[in-house]
């Protein structure tokens, strides 16, 4: 009958790990940022959803698709950066750009917006650009490892 007890050891002296390693770093693409992405869409879905938690006017119905909008887009650039890091961390620079963008929203897309909505865009959009940056850095480091 075989052995089945549940032997611990130290897998350090497994003939494998070298590789297990190397495909361990392979797959997450040397990326120092894994830890930026639960932020960055934690961010799309509060931009998503803060028209309704903040409970912006009937009159500021153009902000409330817009940030609908961004929010969705930010958490699709969020999920993009967890699933295949290699390739969307260059869209890093496109999350800066959104984060700008919130920032001035308020007063292209809305119609004399309330004080609480300005400060919400801002905020929102002062950590889409510094999570933009974070990962921006990130791949700027790690493109110039390779």
């Amino acid at each position: 009958m075989a052995n089945v007890s549940n032997t611990r050891g130290d897998i350090a002296t497994h003939p494998d790990v070298p590789e297990m390693r190397d495909r361990y770093a392979r797959m997450l693409g040397g990326r120092d940022v894994a830890l930026v992405d639960g932020p960055v869409f934690l961010l799309g879905l509060y931009c998503a959803a803060s028209p309704w938690i903040l409970h912006y006017t009937s009159s500021q119905s153009a902000l409330m698709t817009h940030n609908l909008i961004v929010g969705i887009a930010i958490c699709v650039l969020a999920l993009g950066f967890t699933t295949n890091p290699a390739r969307m961390y260059g869209l890093s620079g496109a999350m800066c750009a959104m984060g700008v963008w919130m920032i001035i929203a308020p007063w292209i897309v809305g119609s004399s917006p309330d004080t609480g909505v300005v400060i919400n865009n801002i905020i929102i959009g002062a950590l889409t650009l510094m999570l933009g940056f974070v990962c921006l850095t990130a791949s700027a480091k790690n493109t110039s490892k390779r």
